[in-house]
């Protein structure tokens, strides 16, 4: 299994954007897939999940209202897309399936 983030970036407060974790070596319509984000100093924690075979959803307090997880079958990939961004935001994000993680994707939110 092999999973790669990508789409991260710079975005003002209030902003939006989309990050996806392309994953490979899976059946990507069995899996599980969080999303969890790592602030500088700050332990990692988790932010969204999604069984993509009942399509139950789960958010952590902070972002729920805001962040959207979600599985984009034209790409393979579970997305998730951030709204309504906060200073607070700003980390570094890691999406995970089935214990393999992906090398991150830093998300910076700055006027």
């Amino acid at each position: 299994v092999h999973v790669v983030d990508s789409g991260g970036g710079l975005v003002q407060p209030g902003g939006s954007l989309r990050i996806s974790c392309t994953i490979s070596g899976l059946t990507l319509s069995t899996a599980t897939v969080s999303w969890y984000r790592q602030a500088p100093g700050k332990e990692r924690e988790w932010v969204a999940i999604i069984n993509i075979p009942n399509q139950r959803l789960s958010y952590a307090a902070s972002v729920r209202g805001r962040f959207t997880i979600y599985r984009d079958s034209t790409k393979d990939a579970v997305s998730l897309q951030m709204s309504d961004l906060k200073t607070e935001d700003t980390a570094t994000y890691f999406c995970t399936t089935g214990g393999v993680w992906g090398q991150g994707t830093q998300v910076t939110v700055s006027s």
